[in-house]
């Protein structure tokens, strides 16, 4: 992982080179294969669950009014989809017990 605290598509693939001993190559197209396949099944409105880990699930919200928090005129939200994480029961118990790597 970088030293900003986030996990980027090259730290997925070199932990895949250590782990499983590919190439990097080969481990870096798995990584975006993965992803593609993730991106599809969004795209075409399906769910995607990862036991252990959580479910990214598509929400589609209806037009709602808004306020314009400087002017106070309201104004219509457009309908629209959104993706939203949730994540598995066992994966918030992990980040419960973990320890800050700063500290």
């Amino acid at each position: 992982m970088t030293m900003t605290g986030t996990l980027t598509r090259a730290d997925l693939a070199e932990s895949l080179h250590r782990e499983v001993g590919l190439s990097r190559a080969d481990s870096s197209k798995i990584v975006e294969q993965i992803l593609a396949e993730m991106c599809g099944a969004l795209s075409g409105g399906e769910n995607v669950k990862i036991s252990g880990f959580g479910t990214f699930v598509l929400r589609d919200k209806g037009e709602r009014v808004g306020r314009n928090p400087k002017t106070g005129i309201e104004v219509p939200i457009a309908p629209r989809r959104v993706l939203t994480f949730r994540a598995s029961q066992m994966m918030r118990e992990r980040i419960v017990g973990a320890t800050d790597p700063r500290a």
